[in-house]
């Protein structure tokens, strides 16, 4: 009979050992790295081809936001360039014709000059056709100046089309990151402003595992560890490999819906433990660490 009660309790040494061994470390939450996806620019929203739950791809088109104003202050843009470029074609045909006057009064100065030599010209024609080529000068580099002054209009018209261009670009909605779509804030028909939220999205390809420890396990994590993650299988428990990534610095209160191994542990650890998902793992699915 002794025999027997001592093999009994060994066994349940044995067993609650190995229990303790096979126990998780750390228990917490599947999180992912949500992306924000935001109005870009002010309007109403046309379309929006957006529900919770669906997969949408990287750089998918998703809706649009009214652009009619910024078209039409393009349209402006554009009418204003075209005046613009009629008074630089009336310039260039008047510095054109005063050119060809300079070339006729630079030919008759240099015949005056030939009859002064020969007595035949006074030095006052000389001096009249000088000062009729330098007022000609003049005014040919005061219509050049203007010239100027209108090219500098026409590169600032094209960086407001530029601008304007990159507003009306900015009313389509792209899907930023490929992704679940989590939650849908707006519909079509609402009015947006910049920066405000239209629906969240997030990565299932990877999800964090964020758990809790003690400060007496502490010392067994490190940043690239790779540890066991386990979840709640159809009928047992699940085991996948996980790799840590982040290990928190200062100690937080317990969190109300964490258990750890410690029941009496008031400060602990947050860890993160990203973990590549093959279709198993939901965000807000719970999961447990074993160092």
């Amino acid at each position: 009979m002794k025999r027997i009660i001592f093999i009994l309790t060994a066994w349940v040494i044995a067993y609650s050992c190995n229990n303790n061994q096979d126990a998780s470390d750390a228990f917490g939450n599947f999180e992912g790295n949500p992306v924000m996806v935001a109005a870009e620019s002010q309007g109403r929203i046309l379309n929006l081809d957006v529900e919770e739950g669906q997969v949408l791809m990287l750089n998918q088109k998703v809706g649009a936001i009214d652009s009619m104003q910024l078209h039409l202050q393009k349209k402006q843009l554009h009418a204003s360039l075209q005046t613009i470029r009629s008074r630089s074609v009336s310039l260039d045909a008047q510095i054109a014709t005063q050119r060809v006057q300079l070339t006729n009064l630079e030919r008759e100065a240099n015949r005056i000059k030939n009859l002064l030599e020969d007595g035949a010209s006074t030095p006052k024609q000389k001096d009249d056709m000088e000062g009729n080529i330098a007022l000609l000068n003049a005014q040919i580099r005061g219509l050049v100046t203007q010239k100027q002054t209108i090219e500098a209009e026409v590169k600032a018209l094209f960086i407001q089309m530029d601008q304007l261009q990159d507003q009306i670009n900015r009313t389509v909605i792209q899907n930023p990151v490929e992704g679940v779509v989590l939650q849908k804030y707006k519909q079509q028909g609402e009015l947006v402003v910049p920066g405000q939220a239209i629906y969240k999205i997030a990565n299932m390809e990877k999800l964090i595992l964020r758990a809790y420890i003690s400060g007496r396990q502490l010392s067994q994590v490190n940043t690239g560890q790779q540890v066991t993650v386990r979840i709640d299988g159809v009928k047992t428990i699940e085991e996948m490999v996980g790799t840590v990534t982040w290990v928190a610095s200062q100690a937080e209160f317990t969190p109300k819906i964490i258990q750890t191994r410690e029941e009496r542990v008031n400060l602990v650890y947050a860890i993160k433990v990203e973990v590549v998902n093959d279709g198993r793992l939901k965000i807000g699915m719970p999961g447990e660490v074993k160092l």
